[in-house]
């Protein structure tokens, strides 16, 4: 799952988000599909803070 852009994590975890919107979906999918939700929302915080370091860093290096 790593491997995932941070814009196809998104894509996937808002699939997810439409699915368990869906109320007749049963409770072992739901389980399911929420466990796959938090791992793709953990990937996104990831991606972005990794951006947010690298961007602060650029922004320090060139600080005169």
């Amino acid at each position: 799952m790593k491997d995932k852009t941070f814009e196809s994590a998104l894509a996937e975890l808002e699939e997810v988000v439409k699915k368990l919107e869906n109320k007749d979906i049963g409770l072992d999918e739901a389980i399911k599909l929420y466990n796959e939700g938090l791992e793709l929302s953990k990937l996104c915080y990831e991606k972005l803070e990794k951006s947010k370091e690298l961007i602060v860093e650029k922004m320090e290096e060139t600080e005169v």
